[in-house]
């Protein structure tokens, strides 16, 4: 008699455990029944989306080395029409390529991904009264620009420019000693190169 009647509330601690259990709250945690967390702040990709993620080099202003050479150069501007007629002259005369001409920076100042080649145009006592600017083409070297001036140095910007630093001789100044020296700032725009700054020095 006593077993029958302690049966229906066993039935019942059984049924109220076993519905604690499947509850989803303060009871037992039943893996994979909550969302997934998700962080309050999405993290952001860097590589904008492409991979890997590569990180980017210091810009120098200087690109892989032109494969024209010297000699190229010359035969160039020996039948190039525009060239000023005293580099014509000087160039015209030169059968030995390192008397009249010296490989300068390549750069690429068109921005066309192939390098442009400067070359300095010197007498053969290395006087430097000039440059050109070369750029490969299909028949060879072309001169896309040049410059008149003595002994002036060339070198690129870190935004792609040509700052080209000159001597400033005055009619009483011996060749190796200028009064000063002038720093003019060229750039490729509308398909040719332009003076955007020039600034002049006196010497000491």
């Amino acid at each position: 008699m006593r077993a029958r009647q302690l049966l229906p509330a066993a039935l019942a601690l059984a049924v109220l455990v076993v519905a604690s259990g499947c509850a989803n709250g303060s009871g037992l945690r039943v893996e994979g029944a909550d969302p997934a967390t998700t962080s309050a702040t999405p993290s952001v990709s860097t590589n904008n989306g492409f991979a890997p993620s590569v990180t980017p080099s210091p810009k120098t202003g200087r690109i892989a080395q032109s494969a024209m050479t010297l000699e190229q150069v010359r035969d160039s501007l020996q039948v190039d029409k525009g060239l000023d007629p005293y580099m014509a002259k000087i160039v015209g005369n030169c059968s030995i390529v390192a008397r009249c001409l010296t490989r300068g920076v390549a750069v690429d100042v068109m921005k066309s991904g192939t390098p442009q080649l400067v070359v300095l145009v010197h007498t053969v006592d290395n006087f430097v009264f000039g440059a050109v600017l070369m750029a490969d083409s299909p028949k060879g070297p072309r001169r896309v620009w040049s410059l008149k001036a003595d002994q002036l140095k060339i070198s690129p910007s870190q935004q792609g420019d040509l700052v080209v630093e000159t001597q400033i001789f005055a009619l009483t100044d011996r060749p190796c000693c200028p009064s000063g020296r002038r720093v003019e700032v060229y750039r490729w725009a509308g398909g040719r190169m332009t003076k955007v700054s020039s600034t002049d020095q006196k010497g000491d």
